[in-house]
């Protein structure tokens, strides 16, 4: 941490009233504790380091000169997009010619930095424009130059660039059909991802044909794996898939009627991406031209919180950091595990905190508002009904779950009870995929600072 430096405050709330006075302070530590372990800032200067006139690499040999033959130029994409410029500009902004932000929404100030706002989940206008601009800005640098590269999630669709179909490019239309038809099939964000990269030249590797100059990428993960072609579709990385593995996701999920003809013709007529053989080394060093680090992830996040719920007296576990599958499925399985715990003390004896993160999905077939964790969240509510002294909390590290204002939800054996005493039939919420609507009335909805960080999602499981 620079001296006299802090990130700004994590401001998380949720009804702790729900849960034993005895532990609410330290359940606030552990929840803390994780988003901490995530902030982009610190994460950032854990790996960054200035060092006389040259930037240098935490465990690498790589160093830049600070004032060199090239120009320093920044480029933060995502929704974490603007604290990540904001502390490399408290590092280097001295020095740094020009930096372009495209992030969700302008959560704070970037004095010299000029910040656009692309549209998410789906991309739209904005999103168009800030491609535009992005293959501009790209396109302007020079090979002597340094691009350094801040990717978080979102960034797949705040940016895009739609590819050309016999010379003329895809409509905002078709791209919105893609995206819509890939978020709603129940395909995961691997394969969400692959059908990305190769329907969008910004993607699989496609900054580094824009761009003549070197690039050092540093990355929030917010896919389970960390997969670098996975986070924000790969724009800086080689891609190890190829279109075969596009039309397999098509095939998979019976895609083919569901998508415009144009954009199944783009496919066909689409270059493969950017594949790892393509990386240049700089003939003067011998080091890599584009360098690729992660700087947060789920499983610090996750480990994080372990180590809090340990020294706050908790039996601690990490469960999982590769929770995947329909969302709803997981709430079950998980409220099986605290079910066994309240039963037996089993696989952890009481005080217990179990830790699960990753990304689960959901295949949308109601008309209701919810996300995710919320999901998850009611349909472990109504295998936990009466039963004492446990805790289910799930929730999105970006601070949104879905297309709603809530980051998650806080389920205990008691939701259920309260819910009826509203008239509230949780069952039949689950139904229509309407949990931002339970967990409103309820007041049990988890409300999380947005654009801070984006590392997944955790779940925590408490037995008391």
């Amino acid at each position: 941490m620079r001296r006299g430096i802090k990130p700004p405050p994590i401001e998380l709330a949720y009804a702790e009233e729900r849960l034993p006075a005895a532990w609410r302070s330290a359940i606030r530590a552990i929840l803390r504790a994780a988003l901490k372990a995530a902030d982009p800032q610190q994460a950032l200067w854990r790996n960054l380091r200035r060092e006389g006139d040259a930037l240098c690499l935490q465990g690498s040999t790589a160093r830049w000169p600070l004032h060199g033959p090239g120009e320093i130029y920044v480029v933060a994409l995502g929704k974490a997009a603007l604290p990540m410029a904001a502390a490399l500009h408290r590092q280097i902004g001295d020095v740094i010619r020009h930096t372009l932000v495209i992030t969700k929404q302008a959560e704070m100030p970037l004095p010299g930095a000029e910040v656009l706002i692309g549209d998410h989940p789906l991309p739209g206008e904005q999103s168009l424009r800030a491609g535009q601009r992005l293959r501009q800005f790209l396109q302007s640098l020079r090979e002597q130059d340094l691009l350094i590269v801040l990717l978080s999630g979102g960034g797949s669709a705040l940016a895009t660039l739609p590819p050309a179909v016999s010379g003329a490019p895809l409509s905002l239309e078709d791209l919105r059909a893609l995206n819509q038809a890939l978020l709603s099939c129940g395909a995961d964000i691997r394969e969400i991802n692959i059908l990305r990269r190769h329907l969008d030249p910004l993607k699989g590797g496609g900054w580094l044909r824009l761009t003549p100059a070197a690039t050092l990428t540093l990355a929030l993960s917010d896919v389970p794996g960390n997969a670098p072609e996975a986070i924000a579709s790969g724009p800086t990385a080689p891609d190890p898939t190829t279109l075969a593995d596009a039309w397999g996701v098509i095939e998979r999920y019976g895609l083919r009627t569901r998508l415009p003809p144009s954009l199944l013709q783009a496919l066909t007529e689409a270059p493969e991406t950017v594949k790892p053989g393509e990386l240049p080394l700089d003939p003067k060093t011998g080091q890599p031209r584009h360098i690729y680090r992660i700087l947060g992830e789920n499983r610090l996040a996750a480990q994080a919180a372990r180590r809090a719920a340990q020294r706050h007296g908790f039996h601690a576990r990490l469960l999982t950091t590769a929770l995947q599958g329909e969302a709803s499925q997981a709430g079950r399985f998980l409220a099986a595990i605290l079910k066994q715990i309240a039963e037996s003390d089993e696989p952890l004896p009481r005080p217990a905190c179990l830790i699960a993160g990753g990304e689960t999905t959901v295949t949308v077939h109601g008309n209701g508002r919810g996300g995710r964790n919320q999901e998850l969240a009611l349909a472990a509510a109504l295998d936990l009904d009466g039963v004492p002294g446990v805790a289910l909390m799930a929730l999105a590290t970006d601070g949104q779950d879905g297309p709603t204002e809530a980051a998650g939800a806080l389920v205990t054996g008691d939701t259920l009870r309260r819910a009826a005493a509203l008239g509230l039939e949780a069952r039949r919420f689950l139904e229509n995929q309407d949990s931002y609507t339970f967990f409103s009335a309820l007041g049990d909805s988890i409300l999380l600072s947005k654009g801070r960080t984006n590392v997944n999602d955790l779940i925590f499981l408490f037995g008391f």
